[in-house]
């Protein structure tokens, strides 16, 4: 699939502030609420009835950053075209990467987070929509016919490899694999040929060796435990075993709301982080999660559609970054708590305990938002309105 432009010379209506609350895709706004209503209900469960420590919590940022998406949402469009917007944006972010790297806090064996008091910020998330777009301003101020030259494609390549290593080394591989793949993405999306993937990929597999050397004990550890977690089953495998149990002691139909046994008895760990999915399977069982994964789905659909939608290359680019970065949060979320992938810190959006994925996934849905209230500006590479 690839990204078209448009060749038409037209600006759309220009709107106030009114019509564009008015013109927001309810549709997805309604999806996102039943998403978050989701993960506050299971992370009551979690708690074993309570609204302490999770619960409420999550509400209260949910309703920050639904008013944060809300606000986005009716940016023109071509703010982040001109006066560098999306430049700024990402390098602060990049910039946030930095100081995390010298002054940010410890937990969990890693070094990801600034201490902001209120919230524990973590700038590597906010690195997956600053990179987005980033990547959607630099291609939409290229010709079309010259996206193939390999010299036009070093500046977006170091744009998405810097950060990553920098996340890589804090350690965070789930984090620096979305970003690696989410850029990769949008290289494919802006017409970048596809063997040229393929060399890449080539180079990638060549220099395996040598990322393996930097890998920390416990990330080769948990390599090797996706391959065979039942060679220690109460160490490094932990975590799959438990996960995988508490999937399949769900059944059909589930055990029901608070009757999840896994997860209330302590045997599932991180129930309330990366694991969540895991407890929502064992409480509503088969069914529950393909209802769950149906909602994930239709939030794919409506940002496939936007983008199809708009009538602007950076709009189309922006909505199909977002699309794609959301996917890959539920994918890696969901294939690593069953088995399919190893173990590695990816939330499932909305669901997940966390301020600064909530408030990463809901700025990127008020970017798309913003591409479909501004989806008939057509505008020019650098944000003007074309006659």
């Amino acid at each position: 699939m690839r990204v078209l432009r448009s060749s038409a010379d037209y600006a759309g209506p220009r709107l106030g502030l009114a019509e564009k609350f008015l013109s927001l895709n309810w549709g997805l706004v309604v999806l996102l609420v039943a998403l978050a209503s989701v993960g506050i209900a299971t992370l009551y469960s979690a708690a074993n009835g309570s609204w302490h420590p999770w619960a409420e919590k999550q509400a209260i940022r949910y309703g920050v950053s639904l008013v944060l998406m809300l606000g986005v949402a009716m940016i023109d469009i071509r703010f982040w075209l001109r006066y560098w917007s999306a430049y700024v944006f990402y390098g602060v972010t990049f910039l946030l990467i930095i100081f995390v790297e010298l002054h940010g806090r410890h937990g969990m064996g890693a070094q990801r987070w600034i201490d902001l008091g209120i919230i524990q910020l973590q700038p590597s998330e906010l690195m997956k929509i600053a990179q987005v777009l980033v990547l959607a301003r630099y291609f939409n101020g290229i010709a079309p016919e010259d996206i193939g030259r390999p010299q036009l494609l070093v500046v977006p390549a170091l744009l998405v490899l810097v950060p990553a290593a920098l996340v890589l080394k804090q350690p965070d591989l789930g984090t620096a694999l979305m970003l690696i793949m989410g850029g990769g993405a949008m290289f494919f999306l802006a017409g970048v040929r596809w063997w040229k993937f393929v060399i890449v990929l080539a180079g990638a597999g060549g220099a395996l060796p040598v990322v393996w050397r930097f890998l920390k004990a416990y990330q080769k550890e948990r390599i090797y435990t996706f391959l065979d977690p039942e060679s220690d089953p109460l160490g490094a495998g932990y975590h799959s075993l438990q996960s995988k149990i508490a999937i399949g002691s769900g059944g059909v139909f589930g055990k029901g709301f608070l009757q999840g046994t896994q997860s209330h008895l302590s045997f599932l760990p991180e129930k309330q982080t990366d694991f969540i999915f895991t407890m929502f399977a064992e409480e509503w069982g088969l069914i529950g999660g393909l209802v769950l994964i149906a909602l994930y789905g239709l939030v794919c659909i409506y940002g496939y559609a936007i983008a199809f939608r708009c009538r602007n290359q950076f709009g189309r680019m922006l909505a199909l970054g977002i699309t794609v970065n959301f996917f890959l949060y539920v994918f890696i979320n969901i294939a690593m708590v069953m088995g399919l992938l190893p173990v590695v810190g990816v939330p499932l959006p909305l669901i997940s305990y966390g301020g600064t994925a909530m408030l990463t996934v809901m700025f990127g849905m008020g970017l798309l938002m913003s591409v479909y209230v501004h989806r008939d500006t057509r505008i020019g590479r650098f944000g003007e309105a074309e006659p």
